[in-house]
C-alpha cells in the first residue's frame, strides 16, 4: 500500500503543522492560567445589568495559551515569514530598531493625560517628526492627529470643506462636486461623499492616467476639489499633475492628493512643488511603522498655506515657555480650525517608529529607498512582460501592474493564479484592483526585498504562467493544496460570517 504526505493521521495534525482548534473548544472549567486571590466582598452597583452567568470563556493553563497563539502564528504569512507583494499597500520590512525605540522608557509609558510639564520631550519628538514631513513634502503645515490614512483623509476634505466655507462657497452656496478618479482607492469617494459631497469620476486615458480632456471638461463653479492618488494606482506617475493643479485653482477648487503612493517619491518630490493642498501620509507605508492589522496606524496631513489655518487640533506650538499643545478650537491660533478629530495627540508609538526610521536612514537613505522600491518594480516587470501581460507600457513606479490577458482562453482566472501562488509560498498580489484593468494583478516588491528574493518569485511567476498557459487548469482550480485550509467559500463568508462561538449542545447517552 502507499503513502504519501495527503494520508490522513489520527490527530488530524501533519507533523510540525499542528490541526488547531477554537480557543473555546479547549477550555476546561475552572482551569487558569493564573492563580488569583479571590476579591474582596463589594456592594454590587449594577442593578438589573448585573451578570447572571459566567462570561464564556475559555479556561487553559498557560503552556496551553502559549502553544494555541504560537501554532497560530506558524499559521500566518506575513512580510516577517515571506516576500509580501501586496499592491498599493507597501508591506515593507519593519526595522526592529524602530520597535526597541518605541520601547523605551519615556515614550512607551506615556500617558495622554499627563500634565505638559512631564511631557516635553514627546512633544519635542513630535515637532522633530512634523519638520520632517514639512521638509520632504514642502509643505508648510501638518495635521499630527489622524489615526489612520482613511482618517488623513477625512481630516484633508474637511480642511478643505472648511475653507471654502470660510470663503463664502460652502456647499450650501454652491461647491459641492469632487473629482475622483476611477481608479482611485475606495476611501476616497468615500470619504467625499461622507463629507455631504456629490463624486464625479474622471475617466483614465489609454496610458493610465487621468484624462486631461475629460478632467478639464468636468470644472466649473460647483467644483469643490479633486482627489488624485500620485503616482496612482496603475503604478505610473501622473505626469499632467502640475496641469491638474493649476486648472482646479484656476476654477476655484483645491487640491487634495492620496499620499498612499509617497514611498515612490519620497526624497525626489515635493508634493507641495506640484501644487497640491492637502496629503495624507500612510507612517505604514513611507516610513515602515507596523501595518494596522486592526491596531493603532497613523496619517499625519501636509497642507498647504490656504488650508494651515483650518487645521485640526490639538497641534504643537512654539510658545513662550517652550512646546506647547494647542487644544481648543478659537484661540492661540486655531480660530478657523475645523475642530477635533480624536481623543489626544496622535499615535505616540508611531511617531517614534516613523522618527526612528528617518533619523537613520537620513535625508540620503529616505531617496535611496524610494529609488530601491521603484527599481525592484521594474525589475519585476521587466523579467516577467514576456509571460504575464501589462496593460499600461512601462516604466512604472514602485508597483507593477498587470492584466489577465495573458491566461486567456486557458480556464484560469486571477483568483484561480494567486491560489496557486500560495502554495508556493508567497503571499498574493493585489487582486482585480484597480477596477479599470480587467483581472487586475498589482504587484509591489518594495525596497526591502533583495534580488535573490525578487528572482525567485519571478520564477516562481514564470513557472505557474507556462502551467496556466500548458493547459493545467484543474491544477489551479484546486489551489491551494497545501495551506492549513484549502480553497474558502470567501463570498458567502464576507456576506454571511459567524462572528460567535457556541459550543455544539450536549446529547444524552440513552439508558440501556
Amino acid at each position: 500500500m502507499g503513502y504519501d504526505r495527503n494520508t490522513p493521521t489520527h490527530t488530524g495534525n501533519r507533523a510540525l503543522d499542528i490541526e488547531e482548534r477554537l480557543v473555546f473548544e479547549q477550555g476546561s472549567p475552572g482551569q487558569s492560567g493564573v492563580d488569583l486571590p479571590p476579591p474582596a466582598a463589594v456592594e454590587p452597583r449594577l442593578g438589573a445589568v448585573a451578570r447572571r452567568r459566567t462570561v464564556g470563556l475559555p479556561g487553559l493553563s498557560e503552556p496551553e495559551v502559549v502553544r494555541h497563539y504560537t501554532r497560530l502564528s506558524q499559521k500566518n504569512l506575513g512580510i516577517d515569514t515571506a516576500m509580501y507583494p501586496l499592491g498599493s499597500c507597501t508591506m515593507k520590512h519593519n526595522p526592529r530598531l524602530n520597535e526597541k525605540m518605541a520601547r523605551l522608557p519615556g515614550f512607551a509609558d506615556l500617558h495622554p493625560m499627563q500634565p505638559m510639564s512631564t511631557v516635553r520631550g514627546a512633544l519635542r519628538l513630535i515637532d522633530t517628526l512634523a519638520d520632517w514631513l514639512k521638509m520632504l513634502t514642502g509643505m508648510p503645515a501638518v495635521a499630527m492627529s489622524p489615526g489612520a490614512g482613511a482618517h488623513g483623509e477625512l481630516c484633508g476634505m474637511m480642511a478643505i470643506r472648511a475653507a471654502l466655507e470660510d470663503r463664502g462657497e460652502g456647499q450650501g452656496q454652491g461647491r459641492r462636486r469632487v473629482l475622483v478618479p476611477e481608479s482611485a482607492h475606495g476611501t476616497n469617494p468615500a470619504t467625499a461623499a461622507a463629507l455631504g459631497f456629490t463624486v464625479d469620476p474622471i475617466p483614465a486615458d489609454g496610458r493610465g492616467r487621468v484624462d486631461l480632456a475629460a478632467f478639464r471638461a468636468k470644472l466649473g463653479p460647483d467644483v469643490a476639489a479633486i482627489m488624485l492618488t500620485n503616482p496612482n494606482t496603475c503604478g505610473l506617475f501622473e505626469s499632467d499633475i502640475i496641469e491638474i493643479a493649476d486648472a482646479i485653482h484656476e476654477a476655484g477648487g483645491l487640491f487634495y492628493c492620496d499620499g498612499a503612493n509617497f514611498n515612490a517619491i519620497v526624497g525626489r518630490v515635493r508634493p507641495g512643488d506640484l501644487g497640491i493642498d492637502a496629503m495624507h501620509i500612510n507612517l505604514h507605508k513611507t516610513f515602515s511603522t507596523p501595518h494596522g492589522g486592526g491596531g493603532p496606524g497613523s496619517g499625519p496631513v501636509v497642507l498647504s498655506a490656504a488650508l494651515a489655518p483650518f487645521a485640526p487640533v490639538p497641534s504643537v506650538v512654539h510658545g513662550p515657555d517652550g512646546l506647547t499643545l494647542v487644544e481648543h478650537v478659537g484661540r492661540d491660533g486655531a480660530e478657523k480650525s475645523f475642530g477635533r478629530m480624536k481623543g489626544f495627540h496622535g499615535q505616540m508609538g508611531m511617531f517614534v517608529r516613523a522618527l526612528a526610521y528617518m533619523l537613520s536612514h537620513g535625508a540620503d537613505g529616505l531617496r535611496q529607498a524610494s529609488g530601491d522600491a521603484v527599481l525592484n518594480a521594474n525589475y519585476v516587470m521587466a523579467r516577467l512582460q514576456d509571460v504575464m501581460s501589462a496593460p499600461f507600457a512601462g516604466p512604472c513606479m514602485h508597483e507593477v501592474l498587470f492584466d489577465d490577458h495573458f491566461l486567456h482562453d486557458t480556464g484560469v482566472s486571477t483568483l484561480d493564479f494567486a491560489k496557486a501562488m500560495m502554495d508556493e509560498g508567497f503571499h498574493p498580489m493585489t487582486m482585480y484592483f484597480p477596477l479599470v484593468v480587467h483581472g487586475a494583478m498589482l504587484i509591489e516588491p518594495t525596497e526591502s526585498e533583495s534580488r535573490e528574493t525578487l528572482d525567485g518569485f519571478v520564477a516562481t511567476m514564470r513557472a505557474l504562467a507556462e502551467r496556466a498557459k500548458a493547459g493545467d487548469a484543474e491544477y489551479f482550480h484546486g489551489a491551494p493544496y497545501h495551506t492549513p485550509r484549502r480553497r474558502l467559500d470567501e463570498t458567502t463568508a464576507a456576506r454571511k460570517p459567524i462572528l460567535r462561538w457556541r459550543p455544539e449542545p450536549e446529547t444524552k447517552a440513552a439508558a440501556e
